[in-house]
């Protein structure tokens, strides 16, 4: 299934349905390249004509993050007027958060201009007993989605250490974002703080097995390296990497012109297609 924009493909469901209803197309317009920097030196202008130029080609899956200085309120305005169930938004929490929850959530809603959001993630796991660590707000997540605030919940992961749990963890992960390209780049390793490192590509697949196999809807990030793929035949490698392991849902690539949209969509079109 391709990313452009016949009404159907926002239609292509994360995991099971006993994890989450969400159907999402399979590629997502990433907020955060850099922190959002590379996004926000677009201006407001520049960042709402590229977000409608994905809208206009097929994507209607959105993610950002409360880290992201800025892109909540950029990407309410550069969506403002398109029609909320046209598309899906994804946000990420702030582990050291220190307002309540319900707080926090709500600041969201304000920010983001919208009523609910399809997925919320805790952002950034590190910890290998994180899911323990963290169980006041995947309770505070799990009571929001009871109230219809959130539709599904999940995490997103920076390491091993973490990622080797979350296959225990799938009766609470709806969503994992998980980071994972052909070379290793920006991916997971033993240490707890992002390195240059190169991460372990095949622990890495295996542990994206187990958690889809269990149901939870996988989607994949740092197929660019976070952009250290420079070259076309790099990131043609790494997409038809990922398109090819059978187990990503969906993938989040961060964008800073026309051309780079259209050559994802090209080239997942062609991977998954071929």
């Amino acid at each position: 299934m391709g990313t452009r924009g016949r009404r159907e493909e926002v239609g292509h469901r994360l995991g099971d349905a006993r994890h989450s209803g969400v159907k999402v197309t399979r590629l997502a317009f990433g907020t955060g390249s850099y922190g959002g920097k590379v996004q926000r030196e677009l201006g407001q202008e520049g960042f709402t004509r590229l977000v409608r130029h994905a809208y206009d080609r097929g994507i209607r899956f959105f993610e950002s993050a409360d880290a992201y200085s800025e892109m909540h309120e950029m990407l309410a305005i550069a969506l403002r007027g398109l029609p909320r169930d046209s598309y899906r938004l994804m946000t990420k929490y702030r582990l050291r958060e220190t307002e309540e929850p319900k707080v926090t959530i709500d600041r969201f809603r304000r920010e983001l201009e919208s009523e609910y959001f399809d997925i919320l993630l805790l952002h950034c796991v590190r910890v290998p007993d994180w899911a323990e660590q963290y169980g006041r707000l995947r309770d505070a997540l799990s009571e929001a989605k009871d109230r219809k605030v959130i539709l599904a919940h999940g995490a997103s992961c920076h390491g091993l250490l973490p990622l080797r749990a979350f296959p225990a963890r799938t009766d609470w992960l709806d969503v994992a974002l998980l980071r994972i390209n052909p070379v290793g780049t920006r991916m997971d390793t033993l240490k707890q703080t992002d390195t240059d490192d190169l991460g372990d590509v095949n622990e890495v697949v295996g542990h994206i097995e187990q958690v889809r196999a269990k149901g939870t809807g996988v989607i994949g990030m740092k197929l660019i390296g976070e952009g250290l793929f420079k070259t076309p035949e790099q990131r043609d490698a790494s997409i038809r990497f990922v398109a090819k392991l059978g187990t990503v849902d969906s993938v989040t690539i961060g964008y800073k012109s026309e051309a780079e949209i259209d050559e994802a969509i090209a080239r997942l079109d062609t991977h998954l297609n071929a």
